[in-house]
């Protein structure tokens, strides 16, 4: 049973749903969306506050203005994807505290919260969050 306890307890200190997101970032807490697919998905339509860093460039140079007392949402498209797992690995072993947004950009959609970009989509917004062209 405690192997039983110790996984689901994994799972939620290291993976957040997109409620869990919106209701942290509405609150004003210390955590930042990662996009980490490739930039051009990222400028078609992210998360609101989030920043681009695909997984694949991620290293030392690519983090060194990150914030480290902060905590990384990583996300990419969603279950078929694998690149925010790939991001959250590589930030974890650069020293960064991160969770992986379960179900990525799509799940947040689904969940009826907007998105920035050139092709973004209506949704809740977060207090304060700017959205592109809405």
């Amino acid at each position: 049973m405690n192997k039983q306890i110790e996984y689901f307890q994994n799972k939620l200190d290291y993976e957040l749903d997109p409620y869990d997101l919106f209701a942290s970032l509405e609150n004003g807490e210390d955590i930042i969306p990662l996009d980490a697919r490739k930039l051009i998905a990222y400028e078609e339509e992210h998360i609101p506050g989030a920043i681009s860093l695909p997984h694949r460039e991620i290293d030392e140079k690519s983090t060194r203005y990150l914030d480290k007392t902060k905590i990384y949402a990583c996300y990419c498209k969603g279950t078929g994807c694998n690149a925010s797992t790939r991001g959250a690995l590589s930030m974890s072993k650069l020293g960064f505290k991160v969770k992986e947004l379960f179900g990525g950009i799509v799940s947040w959609k689904s969940d009826g919260y907007a998105t920035e970009g050139t092709h973004s989509t209506k949704g809740l917004m977060i207090k304060g969050a700017y959205q592109d062209g809405l």
